[in-house]
């Protein structure tokens, strides 16, 4: 009876390890997602459009080289004969907002890279990712923000994203530098 009890708690702790690992890699990650292009703004005022548009720009930028790393590298799932698991775009996508948020909200830091790593624990967890896929995710999505924020005015969005002599933000066409 003991050991049918153990058998039974321990499938039971796994399924619901297996569900809150599903939602946060699924509804989680599009909150985290969505939270981090919309509390721009919310908290930062005149810059927090610029910002918003920052996050979006950075992301985009992640998910394209994310994607095209996908197809060149074609390493099969563990859970499947998908050849599309190196590298994690849950991850990279995850530390690309976390990285551009720790920049706009540095009080916060811990919390964004917590989340993200959190999603990134998730995939391994669900076994759709090894670790060596999630770890080179999160430092693509790390680069990938980190490059974004050394341009003034990002990386693909550069037409529409600038700021004004007061830290405004102007949206429209624009001539810029390249870089």
């Amino acid at each position: 009876m003991l050991c049918c009890t153990t058998i039974a708690n321990t499938a039971s702790a796994d399924s619901f390890d297996q569900d809150v690992s599903q939602f946060i890699s699924d509804e989680g990650t599009i909150i985290y997602l969505g939270t981090g292009i919309v509390l721009p703004l919310l908290l930062d005022g005149k810059n927090g459009k610029n910002q918003s548009l920052r996050v979006v720009d950075s992301l985009g930028t992640s998910l394209l080289v994310c994607e095209g790393l996908k197809a060149v590298t074609d390493v099969q799932r563990p859970d499947s004969d998908e050849r599309d698991s190196f590298p994690s775009c849950h991850a990279t996508l995850a530390f690309t907002v976390a990285t551009m948020q720790s920049e706009f909200q540095p009080k916060y830091t811990l919390l964004w890279y917590a989340g993200a790593s959190v999603i990134a624990y998730s995939r391994v967890n669900l076994n759709r990712h090894r670790w060596t896929e999630v770890l080179a995710g999160a430092a693509i999505g790390y680069g990938i923000a980190k490059l974004e924020l050394s341009q003034p005015n990002g990386l693909l969005l550069f037409p529409i994203i600038g700021s004004d002599n007061e830290g405004g933000t102007i949206v429209g066409l624009q001539m810029s530098k390249s870089f």
